[in-house]
Parts: structure tokens; sequence; C-alpha cells
């Protein structure tokens, strides 16, 4: 039997997800097909029926749905609850489980990478889902200082009223170890775009763009021309697909076979 995966979100032809999700199903001989959904936000609230009836097992979730998907599942596990946001849901039992594999990706990637993070002061860029699992993660491993940067300043408060935001035009004061992109600014087919001016990117010593089509943002290209150690979302995003595998499929995946298909997937995007 051929079980249906997929990724849902709203415009969703620059994902790599289903090669990737193939590239797993192959490693683990599993017959799985993984497909993409894209869901308008008035149509959201149907989302998850939809899936009980057409038996699918499990899917993830991207931009901008993250957040508010929680309100229409049944069940969320303990990290999810925690982040405040969800990319991984699993159908079981006709119960649609919320969870976030997001965190884990992230920190694969940090480490996959050597960023160390005790004490250091990170900025992140925006305050959507992904921000929330990454701040989390910093939260979790000891970071310094974590300043988020909002557009909207009155509407991240909301969520984030703990922490210490600022606006895009205060960031050319803000020194600090890494910088974080969780928007979606400079992804494609918008490459012409970058979250912030690249003269600000000097006052760091990593940034980390979360995007990973194009696997060189112009925000990286900038960080690349100032000599700023880089990483891109491309780990990270087949971290997060392989911890999905596991919760769907009760399955495992060992670094070796994880690290093969990011090689693979690199090696297809070509330079």
């Amino acid at each position: 039997m051929l079980n249906i995966y997929g990724l849902i979100g709203e415009k969703l032809g620059h994902s790599l997800s289903p090669v990737i999700h193939e590239k797993l199903f192959n490693k683990t001989g599993f017959s799985g097909k993984y497909n993409l959904f894209e869901v308008k936000r008035e149509s959201l609230k149907d989302v998850v029926k939809g899936l009980k009836a057409l038996g699918i097992k499990g899917v993830n979730v991207t931009i901008p749905y993250k957040l508010d998907i929680m309100k229409y599942l049944d069940e969320l596990s303990p990290e999810a609850k925690k982040i405040g946001a969800v990319n991984t849901i699993t159908i079981l039992e006709n119960k649609a489980i919320g969870s976030n594999t997001d965190y884990y990706g992230f920190g694969e990637s940090l480490k996959n990478h050597n960023i160390q993070l005790k004490g250091k002061t990170a900025v992140v860029l925006g305050t959507g889902g992904s921000s929330r699992a990454a701040a989390h993660y910093l939260l979790d491993h000891g970071i310094g200082e974590l300043i988020f940067v909002s557009r909207n300043y009155q509407k991240a408060k909301v969520g984030y009223r703990d922490f210490r935001i600022i606006s895009y035009q205060e960031l050319h004061g803000i020194r600090g170890d890494i910088l974080i992109n969780c928007t979606p600014v400079g992804m494609y087919p918008n490459t012409d775009s970058s979250p912030v001016e690249a003269a600000h990117l000097k006052q760091f010593k990593v940034v980390f763009d979360l995007i990973y089509n194009p696997r060189q943002t112009l925000l990286i290209k900038n960080a690349l021309a100032m000599g700023v150690e880089v990483v891109n979302g491309l780990y990270m995003l087949v971290c997060q697909a392989a911890k999905a595998q596991e919760l769907w499929n009760k399955t495992t995946f060992d670094r070796d076979t994880i690290d093969q298909v990011y090689f693979e997937v690199d090696k297809e995007m070509g330079p």
C-alpha cells in the first residue's frame, strides 16, 4: 500500500520537500508518496478534515500556516505547545497531532556548522513560526542575549512580550554573533531582495538564512562579500524532514543517511 504524505502552505512552487522525502523513503525502503498541497487561507479550517477523509498519514506545514493551523488540530506534542508553532502533522487513529521538527532541524544545522551559542548574542529576523522554533532552541542552549527584529512592533509584542524587539531601522546600532533570517524575504522567485541592508552584516560573525532556494540568497551573497560565515537552510530542511518521517513511520535515521540525502540534494541544485 502506498502511503500519502505532503506539504501544506500557500505558495509551494519553490519547495524541495518532495525530492527530500522521496530520497528518505528510498533509504528506508518505505512505500510513500509526498505531494504539495497549496491551500488558500480561507480553506485552512477544512484541511485537517480533508487529510483524515483522504487517508493521508502526515503532512508538513510551511509559511504562512505554522501558527494558524494549531487551532484545528486534535492534539499538540509537548514541544509544539512550548514553541507555539507546528510544522508537522501526524494523522494517527483519526487524530491530527501537531509537532515541531523545525526545532530539531535548526539545532542540527548549528551543530553541523560548529556554531557555538553559549553566552553569544543572536538577532532573529521575523516573529513567525520558524522564528519561534529557532528562538526556543537558542534559549534552551545557553544563548546570552536574544533580540527580535520585526516590521510590526505592536503585533510582535503580543507573542514576544518577554523579549527585546526592535525595528529594522534600529538594527544598524546592534552588534551580535549570529544573525538569523526567519523571514521569506529573498526566497525564490523574489531572489533580488534581502531583509537587511548589506552594511549591517559586518556587525555579525555568522549569518544563518533559513531559506534554501536559492541556496545563495542575496543576504548570503552580501555576507560572503564581507567575509562573514554563512549557513543556508538546506541542512535544516533535510533534518526536519527526517524527524517528521520518524514521527510518521516510527523509524529512525542515522547521521550518515541524513548527510547522504543532504549531499545528493545539494548537488542536484547545482552551483
